[in-house]
């Protein structure tokens, strides 16, 4: 058999052969996708969390009473306390739009240096749509903080 007949034949059983790389490159492209979206939740979602503990933070620091202010270098600053802050965290949480978060916890509503209050804030995170290459969902936590500073 000659060379030029062996191509020849060769070139003429190739029928049928796309039909495998569309199946292959169809499926990497929903698999693409899929974890795509998978990603823009998670990101979304731990953006959302990190908005209401931004907020919570900021209510945590502005919970102090008029008379709990010092003057310390002739500007004043504010005192704060772990049971106000934590106290006005649960009161924000309680009152504000949350959405639909799951298993929201407050972890720590605290004060550290009496001027600053720090939140860290918990939801479980679930993908939309259920693949075998993302996990079925996990613990998301972030953590804020907010200081009050008079100018």
């Amino acid at each position: 058999m000659r060379p030029f007949d062996l191509a020849k034949r060769l070139k003429d059983e190739e029928d049928g052969s796309m039909l495998p790389l569309v199946i292959f490159y169809g499926f990497l492209s929903l698999v693409l996708v899929l974890l795509v979206v998978a990603a823009t939740s998670l990101y979304l979602e731990r953006k959302r969390l990190f908005t209401i503990a931004d907020g919570a933070a900021l209510v945590g620091a502005e919970a102090f009473d008029l008379d709990e202010i010092s003057l310390d270098g002739g500007s004043p600053r504010p005192t704060l306390d772990s049971t106000d802050v934590a106290t006005a965290v649960n009161d924000y949480l309680d009152t504000a739009p949350l959405g639909d978060f799951e298993s929201l916890s407050v972890e720590r509503a605290e004060t550290a240096d009496g001027r600053s209050a720090t939140v860290a804030l918990s939801a479980y995170w679930r993908p939309p749509v259920l693949s075998l290459l993302v996990p079925e969902g996990f613990r998301l936590e972030v953590t804020a903080v907010g200081r009050s500073v008079f100018s």
